[in-house]
């Protein structure tokens, strides 16, 4: 996996991410979402690698990165802080500006990259989420018992944590013939340490508080995405049973017009539809070149 590319441990201000890095060409950051690493893009980096380089890390609190302390009110392991990590990463790698794709959990860090760095960030592609603002915002019933998860995740610690360390292969039940052996033994890796499910919890404590009021307070004020946006979403997910328009809901946080559709995937779009989603971004991207 991943050939011809290097995998480094870069050491930031706050954390030290594993990074994986290769290719040839305009900068492209890859952020997974829950509970991958930067495994997760194994089929679609090296579909893209020979015109672009890619930059896939694991985020703080995943994969072989670090786990900042907790704090209390989740701060540390808020959007805001992923993203300000996922700058400075690009910086120390020699990338000013770069397009950002960014799948569930991830998708909210690149969205937030975004809004705070709209002079890093060429590009923006969001992979099966909404902005977390607009997901709280709309919150019903049908949304509470299609993504309980996140309430639960985000109780308290260490009742979350207990019940789902006592029992992974229930909550976690993807094998390797969906991630690939090698993407597969990195995750069950990473889900054997405590702390690592601790720190994944905080990443949704974060999303239920401070992230949901950095989002409100953009709203608010008016911020909003200001370069072109891809959203694409798994048709075979949850996302077009909970939303009517799923383009518009992200065009109320984006300045230009935003482009949406649905792919024949799961939600994990990059492991299920990674030739597919390889030909999107590269449309989109030659869009955005002229």
């Amino acid at each position: 996996m991943f050939d011809g590319f290097t995998l480094d441990r870069v050491d930031l201000t706050e954390v030290t991410l594993r990074v994986r890095h290769g290719g040839s060409g305009p900068p492209v950051l890859l952020v997974h979402g829950h509970p991958r690493t930067h495994m997760t893009w194994h089929r679609v980096a090296p579909l893209l690698a020979a015109d672009y380089t890619l930059v896939c890390p694991d985020l703080r609190g995943y994969g072989q990165s670090s786990k900042p302390a907790t704090t209390p009110d989740h701060s540390s392991y808020s959007k805001r802080s992923m993203a300000n990590d996922c700058l400075e990463l690009m910086r120390a790698l020699g990338h000013d500006t770069f397009h950002v794709v960014g799948h569930d959990r991830g998708g909210y860090v690149a969205t937030r990259l975004a809004l705070d760095h709209p002079h890093a960030v060429t590009h923006l592609t969001a992979l099966d989420v909404v902005p977390i603002g607009a997901a709280l915002a709309r919150c019903d019933a049908n949304f509470a018992t299609r993504w309980w998860h996140w309430f639960f995740r985000a109780q308290p610690s260490p009742e979350p944590e207990t019940v789902i360390g006592s029992n992974l292969s229930l909550w976690y039940q993807e094998g390797p013939e969906q991630l690939g052996q090698e993407s597969w033994e990195d995750l069950q890796e990473s889900l054997s340490d405590p702390e690592r499910i601790h720190a994944m919890c905080e990443d949704y404590r974060a999303g239920l508080g401070v992230d949901r009021q950095h989002d409100d307070a953009d709203m608010e004020a008016g911020h909003r995405v200001k370069c072109p946006t891809l959203v694409l979403w798994g048709t075979r997910d949850d996302l077009p049973v909970l939303y009517d328009d799923i383009t518009g809901v992200w065009q109320e946080w984006v300045e230009p017009e935003v482009v949406g559709r649905g792919v024949d995937s799961g939600h994990h779009i990059a492991e299920d539809a990674p030739e597919r989603l390889s030909r999107e971004l590269r449309a989109a991207w030659r869009e955005v070149s002229g």
